[in-house]
C-alpha cells in the first residue's frame, strides 16, 4: 500500500494548507458562508455532529476524502468487517464490530456471529438471576480488571446510572496499589457481594494480585461460597477453576482490551442496567457500525473525525485534543479514549516495520464540562498552544429516569438549561476571541494600578479562532451511548489507516511489564548487579 505521504491527495493537502489552510480564519469563513453550519452538519444514527467550527472547507474536504481513497481506507474497513486478520503483527481479525452484531449479521464471519450469540445469551441469563436481588442476596458488585477490562465498563456504568438497578452498587478495581481496593472492601459484606474477575488470559500481574486480595477478605470476614460469588470473564477455564471460579464468560483472541466492553467484559454493564438495556447499547453500535460501512466519506461521521484528525495533526501541527463532555455521566469518557486512540495510534513505524517520517496519535486528554472551565480552559482560550476541542452535549437530561419530582426535577432542568448553555458559549468564544479594542471598551471586573488601561486590554485579548467540534445526542441511552463509542472507535481506525499503521496490536504495553517481573524479586533481595545507576540507586531508597 502506498503510504499516505506519497499520495498526490497529501501533496494536494499539502499545497491547499500552504496556500489556504495556515491562513484560514474562521470567522471569516462564516461571513463568507451563511450556510456554513447547514453545509458542515452530520446525522448519523443517533449523533450529530457540528463541524463548522473545524478549520476546513469543501476544498479541505474533497482532498481528504481522495486520501482516504488513495490510502485504501475503505478496503480495509470491509476488511476488517469481513473477518479478514488486519491486525497482522498478531496475525488477527478485528471483529469487535461481531461483538454487537444481531444473529445472522455479514459483519464478522458466521461462525464468530454465532459464538458471540451463545456466550451472549448465556451472560444475560446470568446477569438476571443476579439481578433478582431477593434471592440472589447480591447488593454489591466489584470488577476487578485492568486497562480495557475496566475502562469501558467503568466508563458506561456511571454514563448510563439513570437506567441502573437500584438495589446494586457497582465499584471498580484496577490498580495494583492496595489504596484502590482496600477503601472498597471497607464498605462491603461477603453474603452481599459478587466479585468479577476480569483477565482473559488470568494471569494479568495488577488483576489477579486484586483477586487474591479479595478473596483473602473473603474468608477471613466468614464468606463461605467463592463460586457463587466470584465470576470470571475469561478463556482460561482451568486457571479459574484452580482459583475457586466455576461460573465463566469467555471471549477470543480478535477481541482486543479497548474494544471488548461489548464482550463478556461487559458483565458489570449487564448486571448494572440489565439484557434489554445491555442490548439496546449493542444496537447503537450496531447501527453506527453499518452506517461507516456504507455512508459514502461526505456523510460518514468516524470517517470524516478521523480525516479532520490527520489534517489537524499533519498539516497544521496540533499536537493534542481536548475532550469535554457536558454531561457528569461521560466524567470517564476522556480516560476511556485516551486507551482507546493512544495505545491504537500510538506507532512509530508503519504496517511493514518502516518508520514514519510523520507523526501519529495525538495526545487526548480532557475533563467534563463545566468542571474543566475552571481548570484548563483558561490555556484553550489563551495559551501558545492550540488545541482543538471536543464538545459533547445532551439535550435532554434523564434526571425523571432516575424518579425525580417535583421542584429538585425542575431545579435541576434549569442547571441542565446552565450547562448547556456554558457548552455553548465556550465552542464560540474559542472562536470568536476578543480583540485588543474591544478588551479596551470592556469594563475590567478589577481595575490594575500597576497597569495602565493598554496594557491591561492586552492580557484580556483572546486570539480566537481556535477549532472545536460539537457532538450531541437527544439523550444520553444505551443506544446512543453506544453509538457515541463506535464513533470513536471507527474514528481512531480511519486516521490509523491513513498512517499505514496497525492500529490493533500494542506491544508498547509489554516491555514495562516484562521488566517488573525482573526488579519484583530485586525489590526484596536488593539485587542491583546489571542495573543501571539510577534504578539502582533509587531500589536502594526505596529499600532503606
Amino acid at each position: 500500500m502506498t503510504r499516505c505521504d506519497k499520495t498526490p491527495a497529501w501533496a494536494s493537502l499539502q499545497g491547499h494548507f500552504e496556500a489556504h489552510g495556515r491562513a484560514f480564519d474562521l470567522r471569516d469563513a462564516f461571513a463568507r458562508d451563511a450556510a456554513r453550519f447547514t453545509h458542515l452538519q452530520v446525522q448519523a444514527p443517533e449523533v450529530f455532529a457540528d463541524l463548522s467550527k473545524n478549520l476546513i472547507d469543501a476544498a479541505t474536504l474533497h482532498f481528504l476524502a481522495d486520501l482516504a481513497n488513495e490510502c485504501f481506507v475503505p478496503a480495509l474497513r470491509d476488511a476488517m468487517f469481513d473477518g479478514a486478520p488486519i491486525n497482522t503483527t498478531e496475525d488477527r481479525a478485528v471483529l469487535h464490530a461481531a461483538l454487537r452484531s444481531p444473529a445472522g449479521s455479514n459483519f464478522g464471519t458466521a461462525a464468530a456471529v454465532a459464538q458471540v450469540q451463545q456466550v451472549l445469551g448465556n451472560m444475560l441469563a446470568y446477569v438476571e438471576t443476579v439481578r433478582d436481588t431477593a434471592a440472589s442476596g447480591i447488593r454489591h458488585i466489584v470488577n476487578i480488571g485492568i486497562g480495557g477490562s475496566d475502562l469501558g465498563p467503568q466508563m458506561v456504568v456511571p454514563a448510563l446510572d439513570a437506567f441502573a438497578h437500584p438495589g446494586l452498587t457497582l465499584h471498580f478495581v484496577s490498580n495494583v496499589d492496595g489504596h484502590d481496593i482496600a477503601p472498597v472492601l471497607r464498605k462491603l459484606k461477603p453474603a452481599e457481594t459478587l466479585f468479577i474477575i476480569a483477565s482473559k488470559t488470568f494471569t494479568t500481574q495488577e488483576t489477579m494480585a486484586n483477586a487474591h486480595a479479595a478473596k483473602a477478605w473473603f474468608t477471613a470476614n466468614g464468606g463461605t461460597d467463592t463460586a457463587k460469588h466470584f465470576v470470571a470473564t475469561t478463556t482460561n477455564i482451568e486457571a479459574a477453576a484452580a482459583f475457586g471460579v466455576t461460573t465463566t464468560f469467555g471471549f477470543w483472541d480478535w477481541v482486543g482490551g479497548r474494544y471488548s466492553l461489548w464482550s463478556a467484559i461487559g458483565l458489570p454493564i449487564a448486571l448494572a442496567i440489565g439484557a434489554d438495556h445491555f442490548r439496546a447499547l449493542l444496537a447503537g453500535a450496531h447501527a453506527m457500525d453499518q452506517h461507516f460501512a456504507t455512508a459514502p466519506v461526505a456523510q460518514n461521521l468516524p470517517m470524516l473525525l478521523g480525516l479532520v484528525d490527520v489534517w489537524y495533526r499533519n498539516f497544521h501541527g496540533f499536537t493534542s485534543r481536548s475532550v469535554a463532555p457536558y454531561h457528569q455521566g461521560l466524567k470517564r469518557l476522556p480516560a476511556y479514549l485516551q486507551q482507546l486512540e493512544m495505545e491504537s495510534n500510538g506507532k512509530r513505524v508503519d504496517r511493514s516495520g518502516e518508520p514514519l517520517p510523520y507523526a501519529t496519535s495525538p495526545v487526548v486528554w480532557g475533563e467534563p464540562g463545566t468542571n474543566g472551565q475552571h481548570a484548563y480552559f483558561q490555556m484553550l482560550h489563551q495559551g501558545s498552544d492550540v488545541i482543538p476541542v471536543e464538545f459533547i452535549l445532551v439535550k435532554n437530561p434523564t434526571h425523571a429516569l432516575a424518579n425525580l419530582h417535583g421542584p429538585l426535577l425542575a431545579q435541576l432542568e434549569r442547571q441542565h438549561t446552565m450547562l448547556l448553555a456554558n457548552g455553548l458559549a465556550q465552542s464560540q468564544a474559542l472562536m470568536l476571541g476578543k480583540t485588543t479594542d474591544a478588551a479596551m471598551t470592556d469594563k475590567a471586573p478589577t481595575a490594575s494600578k500597576s497597569l495602565d488601561a493598554s496594557t491591561l486590554a492586552k492580557h484580556r485579548t483572546f486570539p480566537g479562532n481556535r477549532p472545536s467540534t460539537t457532538l450531541m445526542l437527544d439523550q444520553l441511552t444505551p443506544r446512543s451511548l453506544g453509538a457515541l463509542i463506535a464513533v470513536y472507535e471507527h474514528r481512531v481506525f480511519t486516521s490509523g489507516a491513513v498512517w499505514g499503521i496497525n492500529s490493533f496490536d500494542q506491544w508498547g504495553v509489554e516491555l514495562g511489564k516484562a521488566l517488573c517481573n525482573d526488579l519484583l524479586p530485586r525489590l526484596g533481595s536488593g539485587d542491583a548487579s546489571g542495573l543501571d545507576g539510577s534504578t539502582a540507586g533509587l531500589m536502594a531508597r526505596l529499600r532503606g
